[in-house]
């Protein structure tokens, strides 16, 4: 199965996020990444209540105390390990999880793109 390398750990902030488009040979899909400490979690830019984009700003993805994902629009907040929505219209759902992978050198990498939902026109 092809990986899609998106970018060096070192390139996202501790604690922070950044966005990425990526070509999954049916479309572009959006994502982005959650760096928080030692861990990192990759999801599909996509609220689950309305299907729009989450960033405040282009990789402003996290809560002003970077302890949640934010969606801007109507300010649902998730949790970083697992996506899962604490507080909004969403409560209950879940962000869609990307798979990747992070090798010894800190390169970061989607490993399965076939998921993916394409950016909605």
């Amino acid at each position: 199965m092809p990986t899609s390398l998106l970018c060096n750990l070192a390139d996202i902030a501790n604690p922070g996020a950044r966005g990425f488009e990526l070509e999954t040979g049916n479309g572009i899909a959006s994502l982005f990444i959650v760096r928080h400490e030692e861990k990192v979690f990759a999801y599909q830019n996509r609220c689950p209540h309305t299907g729009i984009g989450l960033e405040w700003q282009p990789d402003q993805f996290l809560d002003m105390e970077n302890n949640f994902i934010q969606c801007a629009t109507h300010g649902a907040l998730f949790t970083l390990e697992k996506g899962y929505c604490v507080r909004g219209p969403c409560v209950g759902q879940s962000l869609v999880s990307v798979p990747l992978s992070v090798s010894a050198a800190g390169d970061i990498q989607v490993t399965d793109t076939k998921n993916l939902q394409e950016v909605m026109s």
